[in-house]
């Protein structure tokens, strides 16, 4: 089903719930990992997506069709990634660096991580990057969408997320050439 057919399914259909499981079916499994990329355990993710989807059921009915289905949820997705970050920043109060090498540090102990010691250090180079460059990077290089797609889910000009995109390369290459 189109995005069209999915939203006026669950807008107009007997059962919203039957239509809401088909979006999930849709981009879950994108969803998660775009969230499982920055926030690395697999048990936070889960519990981002699973705030992701209370708003995306919340917000459907409300939900203009401005943008594509796809690019509102990994919108929603975004901003909850953002929240679950701040809070474990302000929680725990440390520096959002620190927060960030310690989720790097739960790879090693992840049994779901299967990468070697490049995607290791890869994830470190990743998670050393500021916020907005590593989601840029992650949407742009994992998830291969477009500067337009970004620039929907992020509120910002395509130029400054080329230019995001750009800085965060450099110091990827940068990490792993002196790590």
């Amino acid at each position: 089903m189109s995005d069209e057919e999915l939203v006026k399914s669950f807008r107009e259909g007997d059962e919203p719930r039957k239509a809401f499981d088909a979006i999930v079916r849709t981009y879950g499994e994108r969803l998660y990992w775009h969230i499982r990329k920055m926030v690395i355990s697999h048990d936070d993710a889960n519990d981002v997506l699973q705030n992701c989807l209370v708003k995306a059921w919340n917000g459907l009915p409300g939900f203009r069709e401005e943008s594509k289905l796809f690019t509102w949820l990994y919108r929603i997705a975004t901003n909850e990634v953002i929240t679950f970050l701040k809070r474990r920043r302000t929680h725990r109060f440390q520096p959002l660096s620190e927060v960030s090498r310690q989720l790097v540090e739960s790879l090693h102990a992840d049994p779901l991580f299967r990468g070697d010691e490049i995607e290791l250090k890869l994830q470190k180079a990743i998670h050393s990057l500021p916020n907005k460059q590593r989601m840029v990077f992650c949407m742009r290089y994992y998830d291969e969408l477009k500067y337009e797609e970004i620039s929907k889910i992020l509120h910002t000009s395509v130029g400054a997320l080329k230019a995001s995109y750009h800085h965060a390369v450099s110091k990827i290459e940068a990490y792993i050439k002196q790590n």
